[in-house]
């Protein structure tokens, strides 16, 4: 399969599109998904929290946090995850539609890699997608919190279709792998 970019937009922001912008690439092979985020901050406003020994955390999206969702095709359940530029990570499953949330057993670590430069912050993970026996076509929706050092938080996404953001939604799983 090739490579697919892609783009993320503010739900509703104050960033201006030349300051601050959100892109990546995301690639099936076989049973792994590997999926690539890229940060630009032009003005540095985004509120990176520092590196430490990773560890399974909850509400990491209430401040900077790197997002997905997937599910296969045509079904209800589906899983979220979580990835702090701390390093921190959670993964969860979901019956359908924001019930029946459970942590994700499947995975005792989230490796991904973390790279922060001047104005970039780069986030590269692979997921071994056998694990949680996703093996036919997926859905998937790439998503982020953002936080500025003036504590404001922002919801990115492929796609918005809701009237408040709402990663949750299925119709914003937007890509096709």
């Amino acid at each position: 399969m090739s490579v697919q970019s892609f783009s993320l937009s503010p739900f509703d922001s104050v960033f201006e599109p030349a300051t601050l912008n959100f892109s990546g690439s995301v690639e099936r092979i076989d049973h792994r998904l590997v999926l690539q985020y890229n940060l630009f901050d032009d003005l540095s406003e985004v509120l990176i929290p520092a590196a430490k020994s990773p560890n399974r955390q909850h509400d990491l999206w209430k401040t900077t946090c790197f997002e997905f969702f997937l599910s296969g095709q045509d079904d209800r359940q589906y899983w979220e995850f979580n990835l702090s530029p701390s390093g921190d990570w959670n993964a969860y499953r979901f019956d359908h539609y924001r019930a029946g949330m459970q942590e994700e057993t499947a995975f005792s670590s989230l490796p991904f890699e973390i790279e922060t430069r001047s104005h970039q912050t780069s986030l590269t993970i692979e997921l071994d997608l056998t694990l949680i026996q996703i093996a036919q076509s997926i859905d998937l929706g790439i998503t982020a919190v953002i936080e500025q050092f003036d504590h404001q938080i922002t919801y990115w996404a492929l796609k918005h279709c809701g009237k408040e953001a709402d990663f949750h939604i299925r119709e914003s799983f937007a890509l096709k792998l």
